[in-house]
C-alpha cells in the first residue's frame, strides 16, 4: 500500500475521529490538528504528483473557507477552531468537491443542531449528570460542536475527490 493511500485511508480518517471526539468532549479543535491536517495533505499531494496548479487551486479553495469562516466566527455563529478545521478540510478538497462538502456539513450540523437542543430541553439523565463534557453539551449557553459535523461530512465527501481517485489509480 502506497503512503498516499495509507494517508487518504488511515491518517486522513483518523485526524477526522479525533477532531469529532474532541469537539464534543472539549468544544475545541486543537490548532495543532489543523496544522497536522495541512502537513497531510501536502505530503499527499506531493506523493500523487499534484502540479503547482493543482495545489494553488487547493489553497485558494482552503483560504476562501477560512476568509468566510472567520467572517462566521467574527459574527458569533461558529467558533475559531471549527473555522480553521473547516479551512483545513476544503484544502482537501479543492474547488472540485467543496460545495458537496459545505451543503452536507450545513445539513449535518443543522440536524446536530436540533439534536442538541432537543437534549437540552429536557432535563440530563442522571446517569450522565457527573460526566463534565455532558453537562457543558447540555448547557443552554454552550455552543454545538460542529466539528462533529464537518468531519462525518469530509469522510462522506473523500471518496468523490481527486486525491483519492488519483491515490487508487483511477
Amino acid at each position: 500500500m502506497s503512503l498516499s493511500l495509507v494517508i487518504l485511508l488511515v491518517i486522513f480518517p483518523a485526524i477526522m475521529a479525533f477532531a469529532a471526539s474532541s469537539d464534543l468532549i472539549s468544544m475545541t479543535i486543537s490548532n495543532r490538528l489543523c496544522l497536522l491536517l495541512i502537513v497531510a495533505f501536502a505530503l499527499c499531494a506531493l506523493l500523487l504528483g499534484l502540479s503547482w496548479s493543482q495545489i494553488g487551486w487547493h489553497l485558494a479553495a482552503g483560504g476562501l473557507v477560512l476568509s468566510v469562516c472567520f467572517g462566521m466566527f467574527a459574527a458569533g455563529w461558529i467558533g475559531g477552531g471549527d473555522a480553521k478545521f473547516a479551512a483545513a478540510v476544503a484544502l482537501w478538497f479543492g474547488f472540485g468537491q467543496l460545495m458537496p462538502y459545505l451543503m452536507l456539513a450545513g445539513i449535518a450540523g443543522g440536524v446536530l443542531t436540533l439534536a442538541i437542543l432537543s437534549l437540552r430541553s429536557g432535563p440530563l439523565p442522571a446517569m450522565v449528570a457527573g460526566w463534565p463534557w455532558m453537562r457543558r453539551l447540555h448547557a443552554a449557553n454552550e455552543g454545538v460542536p460542529y466539528g462533529i459535523a464537518l468531519a462525518f461530512s469530509a469522510l462522506f465527501v473523500l471518496p468523490d475527490t481527486d486525491l483519492w481517485r488519483a491515490a487508487i489509480g483511477a
